[in-house]
């Protein structure tokens, strides 16, 4: 298992060390402490305010800082959610091994859905083609989960500077009784006042790092000496060349003859689905290296490595109204 997790962390709640020549801010607070103590906020009102919480969680990056997070604001207690993994079936095997190494650490409930269980049971159909994703229809997994425990919130790793429909959510993101969002009927969110109250049927998505960005996230693991997933940093990987992207070669896609396929040192931005996440070619080892890269990159991480996202303009905000997470 060691093999799987880098930059090995203390999971429990010890206070942060302040990073060296940090910028001191509002009362005393850098920049990073200040997001902390935002999200914490957030977590600590969902909890507040809503009687079946959820926090989602897939083994990446974000989710595991919102775990991080978890733990500083309801430590030495449980946590008063469950964990939720709406597994496609197409995940990378690191990401999965990392989710049920950190879940037996902590000693917390994972609650894990199935895409395939849903395909089966309501006769869906998947999508055909050479990067079939089942990323739509992971939407009626979770609006099932969310009926079968009758969860009024679900906390997502979602941020802001990831797609511009992730833009125009509120930190507290109502769905209607169908699941579905509409961008134009969002609620006003005044300083730090969440509003959690919501009709019967109809349910919230909380984002507490919504206001991060990916450079924010980096920097903060690296303080936090928080352990992700090998996944994220370079290794060698057999790699299919298409289209300017470096698709991870697995029995989810369909390869043809006159594919390029070979052996590159890459990495990983964001990790979805194999079918639809591409990698990056880097040298980026440690997280001093990942920073650096990500300092100098122009593109963001959905918008260089996220086929699914390339469908059209809309892509993300058509799956969002559908109820996507």
């Amino acid at each position: 298992m060691k093999d799987e997790i880098t930059n090995n962390t203390n999971l429990t709640n010890s206070p942060s060390a302040l990073a060296p020549n940090s910028h001191r801010g509002v009362r005393g607070l850098d920049y990073l402490e200040q997001l902390e103590s935002e999200a914490i906020h957030i977590m600590r009102e969902v909890a507040g305010q809503f009687e079946r919480p959820a926090l989602l969680f897939s083994g990446g990056k974000d989710s595991i800082v919102l775990v991080h997070l978890a733990l500083k604001a309801f430590r030495p207690g449980k946590f008063p959610f469950p964990l939720v993994h709406i597994d496609t079936g197409h995940n990378f095997q690191e990401a999965l091994d990392f989710r049920d190494s950190l879940v037996e650490t902590l000693e917390e409930r994972l609650i894990v859905r199935k895409v395939e269980d849903t395909i089966k049971a309501k006769q869906l159909t998947e999508l055909k083609g050479k990067f079939a994703s089942r990323n739509a229809l992971q939407t009626y997994t979770l609006l099932d989960a969310i009926e079968e425990f009758e969860f009024d919130c679900c906390i997502g790793g979602a941020r802001r500077d990831e797609e511009k429909a992730r833009a125009k959510e509120r930190i507290f993101s109502v769905r209607d009784e169908f699941g579905q969002w509409n961008p134009k009927l969002q609620r006003p969110e005044l300083w730090n006042t969440y509003n959690g109250k919501i009709h019967k049927g109809e349910n919230v998505r909380a984002f507490p790092i919504s206001n991060w960005t990916e450079l924010d996230v980096w920097n903060y693991i690296r303080r936090e000496n928080i352990a992700l997933p090998s996944i994220y940093f370079s290794h060698e990987r057999e790699v299919l060349e298409y289209d300017g992207q470096l698709v991870a070669i697995s029995k989810f896609i369909q390869l043809e003859e006159s594919d390029k396929i070979s052996v590159k040192k890459v990495r990983y931005r964001t990790v979805g689905d194999m079918t639809c996440t591409a990698a990056v070619e880097s040298e980026a080892g440690t997280l001093d290296e990942v920073i650096n890269e990500i300092i100098v990159t122009k593109t963001s991480e959905r918008g260089e490595t996220r086929i699914d996202d390339k469908v059209s303009e809309a892509a993300m905000e058509d799956r969002k109204k559908s109820g996507y997470f």
